[in-house]
C-alpha cells in the first residue's frame, strides 16, 4: 500500500511525480513491492488525483507485468491525512497482511518489507501476531514502514476517525504488533535507507547525491498532458 494522498507543502513539488532516471518515484515504488506483494494499492487524496496517477503509472510501466497488479483508492473522509489513507488502502486491499508506505521514499527496500511480511506472518501463538512495525533507536515506531493485520487496521482507522484522531498512532495503539529494532534489518539494508524520506528540498538534494543516477522533478506540465482526460 502506498499512500500517495499527501500535498507536499514543504517539499513544494508532488512527491510522488518526483523523477529518478527519467521515471517516476510513485513507479519506482510500486515496481518494488510489486516483488514482494500480491497486489499494490496506491491510496491518493481524491477521485481526480487517482485518475492523474493512474495515468502516470500506466504511461511508465505499459510492459512491465508489475502494472496489472496495481489498484487505485482514494480518501473518502477529507482531512484525516495518512489515517484515512490507511483505512482507505486497507478497505480496497484483499490480502490478509498489507505493507504500508508513503510515496516518498526513494531507497524503499523490498528486502525489508519481505522480511517485515515474514515476521507478522510466522508470529508464534504467544508473540504479538498483528503486525510488524521497525523501532528506532530512541524508540520511534515507523507506523508508515510496516505491515499490519488489514482488516484489524482496517478497522482500527475507522474508528480513529469516528473518534476524530488524525495520527497513525492511534490506531497503531490498537494493534498486537511485534516491535521490531531497525538494527535487525540492517544485513538487508546496511544504511538503513529505506526509511529516508522526501520532506525538503536538502532531502531530495540528499536522494539525488546518492541515487546511482540522475534524477530531476517531473514538470507541472506533463502532469497536465497526462490528465488530460481528467479535467
Amino acid at each position: 500500500m502506498i499512500l500517495a494522498g499527501g500535498n507536499s507543502r514543504r517539499l513544494g513539488q508532488e512527491k510522488s511525480f518526483l523523477k529518478f532516471d527519467g521515471k517516476p518515484l510513485i513507479c519506482w515504488t510500486a515496481e518494488k513491492l510489486c516483488r514482494v506483494a500480491d497486489e499494490v494499492v496506491v491510496v491518493a487524496r481524491d477521485e481526480a488525483h487517482a485518475g492523474r496517477l493512474a495515468k502516470v503509472v500506466e504511461s511508465f510501466m505499459p510492459m512491465s507485468d508489475a502494472v496489472s497488479a496495481v489498484i487505485f483508492a482514494w480518501d473518502m473522509v477529507p482531512g484525516y491525512g495518512p489515517v484515512a489513507g490507511l483505512y482507505a488502502g486497507m478497505k480496497k486491499a484483499r490480502g490478509r497482511f498489507a505493507f504500508a508506505a508513503p510515496c516518498d521514499l526513494p531507497f524503499l527496500s523490498p528486502r525489508v518489507a519481505d522480511r517485515l511480511f515474514q515476521i507478522a506472518e510466522t508470529a508464534k501463538d504467544e508473540d504479538s501476531s498483528e503486525g510488524a512495525v521497525p523501532v528506532q533507536p530512541g524508540g520511534l515506531f515507523e507506523p508508515l514502514h510496516c505491515v499490519y493485520l488489514r482488516e484489524k487496521m482496517q478497522q482500527a482507522c475507522e474508528r480513529a476517525i469516528k473518534m476524530g484522531e488524525r495520527r497513525v498512532h492511534a490506531p497503531l495503539r490498537e494493534l498486537a504488533v511485534r516491535s521490531i529494532p531497525v538494527d535487525l534489518l540492517r544485513p538487508l539494508d546496511e544504511e538503513l535507507l529505506t526509511f529516508f524520506n522526501l520532506n525538503t528540498r536538502a532531502d531530495l538534494e540528499r536522494a539525488r547525491a546518492l541515487w546511482p543516477g540522475s534524477s530531476e522533478v517531473f514538470p507541472e506540465h506533463q502532469v497536465d498532458y497526462v490528465d488530460y482526460h481528467y479535467e
